[in-house]
């Protein structure tokens, strides 16, 4: 049974002979349980015009006292006399389209549309075990919807009552209440508040498409052209709009209750969109002919693969994803390689359609990048979540890094040459951005600190150079100078002129991700 009150009695009439259809008539009666929506549109139509039915006129008497009974009292149940409003009948049925959801709360709340709905996720073969429901409408409800609250509101006024806006129930939640649950059993999905995985339904009402119009003039200042937009009309302009116009300016424009449509709303593409997954790592580079992303100049490839490209394919292919975002703890040139522990990176994949692995898993795709070239090698790797991400940035530029640099000099060089470079502590340098990277940075002098250097002797123009830096330091540009964009740098030290043949990073000193044993 449906919870109504007296109160409710003449806003049940008055919207019925509106033509509203059910599931609307118990939004504005403020009818908040889900499973009244969930019913049946006969069932719950039955019940209104019982309800409606109890205020009828005492039926005479017969001869011993009993009411005559000869016609059926839910036959035709008119309204009073004089009005001009119609009559609410027994034959009145959801084939009618309602002037105020658009037939979204009619035929769209059946269990046939459910299992379009459900049908068209099939399709799209997404993994998941939950679901979240979102739903689109079109902007004009809302101003048929504030139209029939107005039209309401007249009534219960003048019946010394009350009904604010805010207390009736939205389509959107009265379709959701209606069809998730038949969705949610057609998958074999919970359908909750929050999930990873959302399943949208939308709607489009063309003929009506003109009801907020008269809107942009009566409160233009509420709809702005926005680049992201094709229409001013959006839902949050036209519901911002609906609070500042006045009831009496309202009902000059638009007429009270909604007029009625010759077609109902028509369904969009049902579409599945799951949350992005995030899978860390640290990556070794051993090639000195890989760039890290793939390097184009002026539209033109200038070298097959990259880093990125190696890890992120097998990601890609087992979790089905769209696309990803790769990112990392700085990156290194294409002639230098990453050694020691690795670098820090994270892959985001874009809607995946699969997103859940086991450790097992996880590891047999871990291997499955590292057999897949000779160039990389991949450790660590595991499932992260967004925040976690952060961490590989936090503080970058306190952290350090070791690097092994071969060096060739100008000057002829002996051992006692480079004895002075282990003493140098916390070297202050100033560095202005490299010429070679100044097209995608931008012009500034970044202070820096080499925190350490060591050297190997190899012969009279040739030695290792160790160094140990704040993240960020340009290492090449140290070396030989940037024709002094770098000072003071190690031609500056060693008065000479030198520069780095071969560089190797050796360490970089983030505590990201946890490591995994083997």
């Amino acid at each position: 049974m449906l919870s109504f009150k007296e109160k409710d009695r003449p806003i049940v009439r008055k919207l019925l002979c509106a033509g509203c259809c059910v599931r609307c008539v118990l939004r504005f009666c403020c009818v908040g349980t889900c499973s009244a929506y969930r019913r049946s549109y006969e069932d719950i139509h039955k019940e209104l015009l019982a309800f409606i039915s109890e205020e009828s006129s005492p039926q005479p008497h017969d001869a011993s006292g009993e009411e005559k009974t000869d016609e059926p009292t839910n036959k035709r149940l008119r309204i009073d006399e004089g009005s001009t409003e119609g009559s609410v009948t027994a034959a009145q049925t959801d084939s009618d389209i309602c002037p105020v959801c658009l037939g979204v709360l009619q035929d769209f709340c059946e269990p046939t549309f459910a299992k379009q709905v459900s049908d068209a996720v099939k399709n799209q073969q997404y993994e998941f075990d939950s679901l979240v429901l979102t739903v689109s409408l079109p902007a004009q409800l809302s101003v048929r919807e504030h139209s029939c609250w107005l039209h309401v509101k007249k009534e219960i006024r003048e019946k010394s009552m009350c009904l604010g806006k805010e207390d009736v129930i939205q389509v959107k939640d009265a379709f959701k209440w209606a069809v998730q649950g038949k969705i949610g059993q057609e998958l074999g999905a919970a359908v909750l508040a929050n999930s990873s995985c959302e399943v949208s339904v939308g709607f489009m009402h063309p003929e009506t498409e003109e009801d907020c119009h008269f809107l942009a003039n009566t409160c233009p200042d509420c709809f702005k052209p926005t680049k992201n937009k094709a229409s001013i009309f959006t839902r949050m302009a036209v519901v911002k709009a609906l609070e500042k116009i006045s009831e009496e300016k309202f009902s000059r424009h638009y007429p009270c209750p909604p007029k009625k449509t010759n077609t109902r709303c028509t369904a969009l593409d049902t579409t599945c969109l799951h949350t992005s997954v995030f899978i860390a790592g640290r990556y070794n580079k051993f090639s000195r002919e890989l760039p890290q992303t793939p390097w184009v100049i002026d539209g033109e490839r200038r070298m097959d693969g990259s880093v990125e490209e190696l890890i992120a394919a097998p990601l890609l292919s087992s979790f089905r994803a769209d696309g990803f975002n790769f990112s990392s703890s700085g990156r290194e040139d294409v002639d230098v390689r990453t050694l020691g522990n690795g670098r820090p990176f994270a892959v985001e994949l874009l809607n995946p359609h699969r997103a859940k692995f086991n450790r097992t898993e996880i590891k047999q795709l871990q291997e499955t990048i590292n057999q897949s070239s000779d160039k990389i090698r991949v450790r660590d790797l595991q499932i992260v979540t967004r925040e976690a991400t952060s961490r590989m940035k936090e503080g970058e530029e306190e952290k350090t890094k070791t690097y092994s640099a071969l060096i060739w000099t100008q000057k002829a060089i002996d051992s006692t040459d480079l004895e002075f470079l282990a003493n140098i502590k916390d070297l202050k340098i100033a560095q202005k951005t490299p010429l070679r990277v100044l097209h995608r940075r931008p012009l500034a002098v970044r202070p820096r600190l080499i925190h350490s250097m060591s050297s190997i002797y190899l012969d009279r123009h040739h030695f290792t150079l160790k160094l140990c830096t704040q993240a960020g330091t340009y290492i090449k540009e140290f070396v030989h100078g940037d024709f002094g964009r770098t000072k003071p740098n190690l031609c500056d030290l060693m008065k000479t002129n030198a520069d780095i043949l071969e560089l190797d990073v050796e360490s970089v000193d983030i505590d990201w991700p946890p490591a995994i044993p083997d």
